[in-house]
């Protein structure tokens, strides 16, 4: 019965669903910023550190160094993404695959828009590592982010869509 309310209202299951990510995505960096100090971290595996850094920068820090401008500047470009790729996804006629990749990169970068906004940083816990070589701590909202990228970069690979040939065929008035 859900699901097929769902399919009737696919506006509100992509609502429903950002907002879950969002909340998942809130709720980890909440739960790893109580739990882990701030600057330490704990093995979690031998490639993977779960830690607390807090990032004022964008992906790989950059800016992080910046005399605090960043902070609005970020928040700008966030709201610029959100919104629009929102509005698309929820007024016009998207196909369903490119609306649930939306609703990664809106989840993704309202998730990082709400630490933004409220701690000025962003909050990562994940460290990926092969003995001393460490990729940038990140975060769920990232993960969404990406993923949206590659799902999107593997959809351009798809050959385009062919016209049917009663498409092509010009009608006759006879």
């Amino acid at each position: 019965m859900f699901s097929s309310w769902l399919g009737r209202h696919p506006r509100w299951a992509w609502l429903a669903f950002v907002l879950l990510l969002v909340l998942v995505d809130q709720g980890s960096k909440a739960w790893f910023a109580a739990t882990i100090p701030l600057g330490t971290g704990i093995e979690f595996t031998s490639w993977l550190n779960l830690v607390h850094v807090l990032n004022t920068g964008a992906a790989f820090s950059l800016l992080a160094d910046a005399d605090a401008w960043q902070r609005y500047f970020f928040i700008a470009v966030g709201v610029l993404v959100v919104v629009p790729v929102s509005i698309a996804c929820l007024t016009r006629h998207a196909e369903p695959t490119e609306r649930w990749i939306g609703a990664l990169v809106v989840a993704g970068g309202s998730g990082n828009l709400v630490d933004r906004i409220q701690n000025g940083a962003v909050v990562d816990f994940l460290d990926l590592h092969w003995r001393a070589l460490h990729w940038p701590a990140f975060n769920l909202a990232d993960v969404f982010v990406v993923s949206a990228v590659l799902a999107w970069a593997l959809l351009s690979l798809r050959p385009a869509r062919r016209p049917t040939a009663d498409a092509s065929t010009p009608k006759s008035n006879a």
